[in-house]
């Protein structure tokens, strides 16, 4: 599941493109005009006010004495996607308190300027995954209408395409849906798809294609030979274990680029960079032996001859010059997500004695408010949008009443033991007549989205895809209550400890340890309290089961997303649980489901108040 994110840039000014990149590069070479290109500023001052300076450096002196010259690398980073500027959940355009957009036509449209300003032959445009799942349009040509069996090209390979990528490295979402489907999504991309660092299981040998060279031609002159290694998060060993259990491992990104590195400097690149879905921070979220999952600095700091990096994850907006083992400047740049920001790498090479070598090196990111959608990767995808806007509409039941997750993170709301309800119906129902049969059935849900909500009256697909965004599917395991006990407990740090005597304020009693919301998990079926006034580890009182204490060996069917029992988030004991249930039920489809046969969603049929917080044993609310 992707990170929580929040951006406070002011809004920057608007300026729009209306050219492909092919157009473009026909019209730089024509020296056909571009007038109503941009409406009251010229493309550079756009470019800065967006925080990116153009530097184009200097000309290629005739004489064939020393000369300079500034290659443009751009860079993506988890688009999940996001094709345009479109909120499914809201049904309208999408925007942010802090003025940001989203898609990937917006940043073509970054894109096309600057190639424009600096020369299309001067630049190189590469993404560090986490392309293909994460707004209904994903999941919708993943399931609903796949690209495996209707053979049609994935709207973002064709926008992708569109634009004209140099080079995608793997995300970890990208293996969400399966191998035969990821197979199928790289075989319609014209860009090299790379992941260095998943491997055969059992062996080092990558089952995808490692890196590849890009050559810059410039007229009169030596080209400029660029490598590109792209590698990918050793967490989808965890994340997506039914996907690629003995299939694949995930190497260490390190390690992986060790070995790696050096032979691409062999080939005579003159400029090295490394695409990695890993942030920065040197931490993981999970525990283990598995390779650290934020090694992005690490792979800087530890591994010679790397000129750049452009990486993600974190969806967070980073940009730095950090100091590489031998005294060399590496250039890091995380460009947020959604599309939000383009990363802008400035490599200003010199040629010496018959050889490029870099002489300066800068990074920034450029905010996507700043343009309107390109026309072109909209009319790329149209169509697509079209098909998932109509089906998230469809209505499938009607609600007795407004259901809202708005207080879900410290209450117990309707909304989120819907989620439960279908949960512990699904599992009932297959484990019917097993031995599992006769034990309790309790269930995990997280409030995901604050903003989700179901309407008094029509509710739709898109009102259910808001309130579970998330392409997870069920599973069942067995827990005892000792470890039931131990799960709410880790659960239950996520709340700021609030001191009897002290006003307890929902705005600053979330989020302890920044703990994000969907890494809060209620359970249904048992009754407990959290005591916010006690230390972590201490706050779990009252754990009941059908009005009686909950004892230590007592055992649970527990009804569980496929994110959370892989180990995701850290949660103790789920990960190593004896699996009763995993028939690959897409949680989200099986609440539309649900709904759909029931015709009614009523609170009274599911709505029990099961747990509350409590302050020094006293209700807070």
């Amino acid at each position: 599941m992707p990170h929580d994110h929040s951006h406070d840039a002011a809004p920057e000014p608007r300026w729009c493109s209306c050219r492909i990149p092919d157009e473009i590069e026909q019209e730089r070479r024509s020296g056909v005009s571009r007038r109503g290109f941009l409406t009251g500023v010229s493309a550079a001052s756009a470019l800065a006010a967006a925080g990116w300076v153009a530097n184009p450096g200097k000309a290629l002196a005739a004489d064939g004495s020393d000369r300079s010259v500034t290659i443009t690398i751009m860079g993506t980073s988890d688009i999940h996607s996001h094709a345009l500027n479109w909120d499914y959940y809201t049904n309208a355009a999408y925007s942010d308190k802090a003025g940001n957009v989203v898609g990937l036509a917006r940043v073509s449209s970054v894109v096309n300027h600057i190639r424009e300003i600096r020369g299309r032959d001067h630049t190189l445009l590469f993404d560090a995954g986490d392309t293909i799942q994460g707004t209904p349009l994903g999941f919708y040509y993943a399931t609903v209408d796949p690209i495996t069996t209707s053979g049609a090209i994935h709207p973002m390979a064709a926008q992708m395409n569109a634009i004209g990528y140099d080079a995608v490295a793997l995300g970890n979402h990208e293996f969400n849906y399966g191998l035969e489907f990821l197979d199928t999504w790289i075989s319609q991309m014209d860009a090299p798809v790379l992941g260095a660092n998943a491997v055969r299981a059992g062996t080092t040998v990558p089952a995808y294609k490692p890196y590849t060279i890009k050559t810059i031609h410039l007229k009169g002159h030596k080209p400029i030979r660029v490598g590109v290694l792209g590698m990918t998060n050793p967490g989808i060993v965890i994340w997506d274990k039914a996907n690629v259990g003995g299939k694949l491992e995930v190497l260490d990104v390190v390690e992986t680029a060790k070995r790696w590195v050096p032979i691409i400097r062999r080939e005579g690149v003159d400029v090295l960079v490394v695409s990695v879905h890993a942030g920065d921070s040197g931490t993981s979220s999970y525990g283990g032996d598995l390779p650290n999952e934020n090694a992005a600095k690490l792979i800087a700091q530890q591994v010679p001859g790397i000129d750049a990096i452009l990486f993600g994850h974190a969806h967070v907006e980073r940009n730095y010059l950090e100091t590489g083992p031998t005294g060399e400047t590496v250039a890091m740049s995380e460009p947020v997500c959604w599309g939000e920001r383009l990363s802008v790498f400035d490599l200003e090479l010199e040629f010496v004695r018959g050889r490029w070598q870099i002489a300066g090196k800068s990074v920034a990111t450029v905010n996507t408010n700043t343009v309107q959608d390109d026309p072109a990767l909209v009319s790329v995808i149209q169509s697509q949008h079209d098909a998932v806007v109509a089906y998230v509409n469809k209505p499938v039941a009607t609600s007795t009443e407004a259901l809202s997750a708005a207080e879900a993170c410290w209450k117990d709301t309707a909304i989120l033991d819907y989620v439960n309800k279908v949960q512990v119906d699904t599992v009932a129902k297959a484990i019917a007549g097993t031995p599992e049969a006769s034990l309790p059935i309790v269930s995990i849900a997280a409030p995901f989205s604050r903003l989700a909500s179901f309407p008094a009256g029509q509710v739709t697909i898109r009102d259910i895809a808001g309130l579970y965004i998330y392409d997870n599917t069920l599973l069942a395991s067995v827990l005892t209550g000792a470890e039931i006990k131990d799960y709410l407990e880790y659960s239950a740090k996520y709340f700021n400890q609030v001191l009897v005597g002290t006003p307890v304020n929902t705005a600053t009693l979330t989020n302890a340890l920044n703990t994000p919301d969907y890494n809060y998990d209620q359970f249904s079926g048992v009754t407990y309290d959290i005591d916010v006034a006690q230390p972590q580890g201490s706050r779990i009182l009252n754990l009941s089961w059908n009005g009686t204490p909950v004892a230590s060996d007592q055992r649970f069917v527990v009804a569980v997303n496929n994110y959370r029992q892989s180990g995701g988030g850290g949660f103790p004991h789920i990960a190593t649980a004896p699996v009763v249930y995993n028939a690959q039920v897409a949680i989200r489809e099986a609440i539309v489901a649900y709904a759909s046969a029931a015709g009614v969603i009523d609170p009274k049929d599911f709505h029990v108040v099961n747990w509350q917080l409590v302050q020094g044993g006293v209700p807070v609310f």
